[in-house]
C-alpha cells in the first residue's frame, strides 16, 4: 500500500527490538521515514526536537512509562498528530480508556502489518496527500511545529497574530486555520490593509449606508459584516491609520460595529486574525501604532520563519509549484536537475515562498525541455558564477556528498535500487532509507542520465 505522503514521517515508539524493527523496516519499504524510540522519556524528549511527525505508533507497555502517561505528557505542539496504540490482550481496557480520551485507534498484539498500514492511511491528513511536504505546510520541523499549534487552536474563538518576513506563507497558514476549524462552511474574506485607501478603508471594512457620503448611492456591506461566521483576515495591519485601530479595537472589545452613517450596532461574529511583517511592537513604542490594540491582536501570536530558515521546505515545495503549473500550463515538466536543485538549495530566497513560487512559475511557462535547469529558475545569474550565499555545515556537507554520489549510482544503474546498493556497497533498504531522508526519488536519477 502507497504512503499518502512521499514524505510522512512516522514515530514509533516500542521498546522490543524485534517488533520495532520489523515495523520500520515496513514503514520504509513502504515508502513513510522513521523515528524509532525505545522508552517513553527519549520518545517525547525527540518529539519536542523534531516537531509533529504524520503520525504516532506507540506499545502500551514501556520500560518507563505506560501509553497514559506518555499520552499525558505529549507536547502541545504534537498533541494533534494522530496515534495509535499497540496492546496486548490484557491492555485492551486502557487501550479503549486512550482511545476515549482523545487517541485515534490502536491495535492488539499480534496483529497483520497491513492492519497498520490500512490506519496510517486512513488517519493521515488528506490534505497532505501527494503534496510531497511532510505537513500540510511544510516538512521542516519548524512548520510542523506552527501546524501542530494552529491545530491546536482551530477551535477557539482567539484573536491570533501572524508575523514574519513578506512571502513567508502567513495567508496560507490563515487559511489552513480557517479550513481546519468549525467555521470552515462560512466565508474567508482577506484584506490587504496596505492596498486599499486610508479615505477608503473605513467603508471597505465596516460598509456604509445609503446615502451617508455623496457617491453612497447605495448600502454596502463590508469585510466585517460580509465575513459572517467565518475568518476576518487583515493583512499588513501594522499599515491601518490610527483612526481605523480605533474602531478596529472597538469592534474586538465589544464584537459589535457601526456601518459609516448608520445608528444600528451590527454584531461581529467571525474569528480575526491579523498579520504583519512590520516590527509591530516597535510601532506601539513609536506611537504610530495602538498599544491596547496591540495586546487585543496578539492574544496568540505565531511567527512564520523566513524560507532561508527551513531549508528542508525549499525542494517539496518546488516540486508541489512545478507539478501544479505543469499541469495548468500544460507542460511536460518532470522536475529539475541535480545542478538546479544545487542552485536551489544554495540561493538566499530573500522573496520567501513567494518568490519560490514565481520562479517554478516563470520557469515551467517557459519550458523548452522536461527537466528545468539552473538557468531556468535563475535566468538573472550565470550558473558559472553562482556562488554559494553561506557556508553550509559539516553535516550538510556530508549529506550533499552522499547525496551525489547515491544520484551518480541510481544513474548509472538505470534507477534499479538494487544494482545502486550493491555499487554503493550497502543494502537495498539502507539506500531507500537514505533516498527517503535525503529526498531523492527516481526522477532525480533520470534527470542525471539526461544531463
Amino acid at each position: 500500500m502507497p504512503p499518502p505522503n512521499d514524505s510522512a514521517i512516522i514515530a514509533v515508539i516500542e521498546d522490543d527490538p524485534i517488533m520495532g524493527e520489523s515495523i520500520t523496516q515496513r514503514l520504509v519499504l513502504e515508502g513513510y521515514r522513521c523515528n524509532w524510540w525505545r522508552a517513553g522519556r527519549d520518545a517525547l524528549a525527540g518529539l519536542r526536537e523534531t516537531g509533529a511527525p504524520a503520525a504516532i505508533i506507540c506499545d502500551i507497555r514501556l520500560p518507563d512509562m505506560n501509553g497514559e502517561e506518555l499520552f499525558r505528557q505529549v507536547p502541545p505542539a504534537i498533541a494533534a498528530t494522530p496515534i495509535v496504540f499497540m496492546t496486548a490482550f490484557g491492555d485492551i481496557e486502557q487501550a479503549v480508556r486512550l482511545v476515549r480520551a482523545g487517541a485515534d485507534d490502536y491495535l492488539t498484539k499480534p496483529f497483520a502489518i497491513d492492519a497498520l498500514l490500512q490506519k496510517l492511511s486512513s488517519l493521515i491528513p488528506k490534505q497532505a496527500a501527494g503534496t510531497g511536504l511532510g505537513g500540510v505546510l511544510g516538512a521542516s520541523e519548524a512548520m510542523q511545529r506552527l501546524e501542530g499549534v494552529l491545530r491546536r487552536i482551530s477551535d477557539i474563538d482567539s484573536s491570533v497574530l501572524l508575523t514574519g518576513e513578506s512571502g513567508a506563507g502567513k495567508e496560507v497558514a490563515a487559511r489552513f486555520l480557517h479550513d481546519i476549524s468549525k467555521r470552515v462552511d462560512a466565508p474567508f474574506i482577506a484584506v490587504n490593509c496596505a492596498a486599499i485607501p486610508a479615505d477608503l478603508m473605513d467603508s471597505e471594512l465596516f460598509g456604509h449606508e445609503k446615502g451617508s457620503f455623496t457617491s453612497a448611492n447605495t448600502q454596502h456591506l463590508g469585510f466585517a459584516e460580509r465575513a459572517g461566521n467565518g475568518t476576518l483576515f487583515l493583512d499588513e495591519v501594522a499599515e491601518l491609520a490610527v483612526g481605523l485601530q480605533a474602531k478596529l479595537l472597538r469592534l474586538v472589545q465589544e464584537r459589535r460595529f457601526l456601518r459609516v452613517g448608520g445608528e444600528r450596532q451590527l454584531a461581529f461574529a467571525a474569528r480575526l486574525v491579523c498579520a504583519t511583517n512590520a516590527d509591530l511592537h516597535g510601532r506601539v513604542e513609536q506611537g504610530s501604532f495602538r498599544k491596547d490594540l496591540y495586546y487585543r491582536l496578539n492574544v496568540i501570536e505565531l511567527r512564520l520563519p523566513p524560507l532561508r530558515e527551513r531549508a528542508g521546505d525549499i525542494l517539496p515545495l518546488l516540486r508541489k509549484f512545478l507539478s501544479e503549473f505543469a499541469e495548468q500550463f500544460s507542460r511536460l515538466v518532470k522536475g529539475i536537475t541535480p545542478r538546479a536543485e544545487h542552485a536551489v538549495l544554495v540561493h538566499g530566497w530573500p522573496g520567501n515562498v513567494r518568490e519560490l513560487r514565481n520562479r517554478a512559475e516563470r520557469a515551467v511557462a517557459l519550458a523548452e525541455s522536461a527537466w528545468l535547469d539552473a538557468e531556468d529558475l535563475f535566468p538573472e545569474t550565470p550558473l558559472q558564477r553562482r556562488e554559494p550565499k553561506f557556508v553550509v555545515t559539516l553535516a550538510d556537507a556530508r549529506a550533499d556528498a552522499e547525496r551525489r554520489q547515491i544520484v551518480s549510482a541510481l544513474a548509472y544503474a538505470g534507477g534499479q535500487l538494487g544494482i545502486a546498493a550493491k555499487r554503493l556497497r550497502i543494502s537495498r533498504t539502507t539506500l531507500w532509507e537514505k533516498m527517503r531522508r535525503l529526498g531523492i526519488s527516481a526522477h532525480v536519477a533520470e534527470s542525471e542520465r539526461s544531463v
